[in-house]
C-alpha cells in the first residue's frame, strides 16, 4: 500500500506527476471503502449515508490532488478535470485521459515517476 501512503503524504499537492497505478489503486481503494460504508449504513438503518458522506469529504482533497497529478503525468493541465462537467462525453473523455500511459521522460510538470528510483 505504498501508493496510498504516497497519496496521503501528498494530501494537497497539486504539482508533480502520479503514475497510473498510484491513481487507479487509490480509486479502487476508495470504491471499496465506499461500498463498505454503504453496507454498514444500510445495516445501521442510516438512510442519509452519513458515514459515506463524511468519508467522501475526508478524501475529496487527496482525490482531486491525485487526479490533477495524473493529468500532469499525461502532459495535460489539471484544469482538464473540468471536462467531466460535460454530461456523458466529458466523463468518458476524462476516463480515457486517466487510462493513458505517462509521457515518456520529463515534461513541464516534472520528471517521469516511472523513471525515478524510490529511495527508502
Amino acid at each position: 500500500m505504498n501508493w496510498y501512503k504516497t497519496v496521503l503524504k501528498k494530501y494537497a499537492v497539486f504539482s508533480g506527476r502520479a503514475q497510473r497505478a498510484e491513481y487507479w489503486y487509490f480509486v479502487l481503494f476508495n470504491i471499496l471503502i465506499s461500498i463498505a460504508f454503504s453496507i454498514v449504513s444500510s445495516i445501521l438503518g442510516d438512510d442519509k449515508g452519513i458515514l459515506g458522506t463524511l468519508y467522501t469529504l475526508a478524501v475529496l482533497v487527496p482525490c482531486l490532488a491525485v487526479s490533477v497529478r495524473r493529468l500532469h503525468d499525461t502532459g495535460r493541465s489539471g484544469w482538464m478535470l473540468l471536462i467531466s462537467l460535460i454530461p456523458i462525453i466529458g466523463a468518458i473523455w476524462l476516463l480515457v485521459l486517466m487510462i493513458m500511459d505517462s509521457n515518456p521522460g520529463d515534461n513541464k510538470y516534472g520528471p517521469n515517476p516511472k523513471s525515478t528510483v524510490a529511495v527508502n
